[in-house]
């Protein structure tokens, strides 16, 4: 992970966060200075932004949003005080309304961005400048600093082209907390196409059956946010007894690029997962990020002891296979 250290200093009011990469200095900085590249790490994993606006100028001003997977949004505002071009620069960082305007009934902070250069390729401090102790003990409170921690250890994905992060790799399963698991595949083919095989039956029970050895006689999909979803799958020798499934709900969706659902066990109350997939293409490949939250670290360890990673990677390897086709 980049991220090296994050620490409070309630005297002086800070909180620095330093993360180490192995790249150029002038790589980092394109990262946080193009909105569309920003935009894949700028909030932690389930929380993904978008910018709206983005004025890299000295008293410009950037818009951004945070999506959760609940679909609720959370707004934030950056006022580009000073930059040094390729070196540092400084925002004063803001919540905001859904137009950008600032919500003054939160604390503002003072934000500073400094690359430079090390013998292995680059590091990154960042430091957030409170305007009172009441102010950093409020946002530490509200989890800044395992946000920003999250937030920046997903750079790694974002400084790499799709290929040489994930090609070759198979489906990788990262523990990123005791609830949080992050599963990623590379998928040789474009999003719309990977979009597709997840939302028609008749693609889905081609590719998304685990081990060889199974069919998939009942795949009702969700279509419209809170519509309920169903999966069974079956032994393709017709051995009885062994047939299991899942069901949920569709909680949030952005076409052809992000899905929400909650996941249970037919027939097992009391354990439901929420899963959030998100798609981004480049280059004609499409990455494939799957987040899944779990109850707690006991059913998240239970569930992965099952080999779950191997069924998903030779379901994903049916999927590319489907896409090249």
């Amino acid at each position: 992970m980049p991220v090296t250290s994050v620490t409070t200093d309630p005297e002086a009011l800070t909180l620095t966060l330093v993360a180490d990469f192995p790249v150029a200095p002038e790589r980092v900085w394109k990262a946080f200075t193009d909105p569309q590249q920003l935009q894949r790490f700028w909030g932690p994993p389930g929380y993904p932004s978008t910018f709206t606006a983005f004025d890299f100028t000295p008293g410009g001003i950037a818009h951004y949003t945070m999506t959760s997977p609940q679909g609720e949004a959370s707004h934030g505002r950056w006022e580009f005080t000073r930059i040094d071009p390729g070196t540092s620069f400084e925002v004063l960082d803001a919540f905001a309304d859904a137009d950008g305007a600032p919500n003054t009934d939160m604390p503002a902070a003072r934000m500073s961005f400094t690359v430079s250069a090390t013998p292995e390729g680059s590091q990154l401090q960042s430091v957030t400048y409170f305007p009172s102790a009441d102010a950093l003990e409020q946002l530490v409170g509200m989890g800044m600093v395992e946000g920003a921690t999250m937030s920046m250890n997903q750079l790694d994905v974002v400084l790499q082209s799709l290929r040489d992060y994930a090609q070759g790799k198979g489906t990788r399963t990262e523990i990123l907390d005791d609830q949080h698991v992050r599963i990623t595949r590379l998928i040789e083919g474009p999003a719309d196409l990977v979009w597709r095989a997840h939302h028609e039956p008749e693609l889905m029970k081609q590719w998304l059956l685990g081990p060889d050895g199974w069919t998939m006689p009942v795949c009702e999909i969700a279509t419209s946010v809170g519509d309920s979803y169903r999966y069974e799958w079956a032994p393709a020798d017709g051995t009885e007894g062994q047939a299991f499934g899942f069901e949920g709900e569709l909680v949030y969706a952005e076409e052809g690029r992000r899905s929400v659902t909650t996941e249970r066990m037919i027939g097992m109350d009391g354990i439901q997962n929420l899963n959030d997939l998100n798609l981004y293409e480049e280059d004609g490949a499409t990455l494939l990020t799957l987040l899944v939250e779990y109850p707690d670290a006991a059913t998240r360890d239970m569930i992965l002891a099952t080999g779950m990673t191997d069924g998903m990677e030779a379901s994903y390897a049916r999927l590319e296979s489907l896409v090249l086709a």
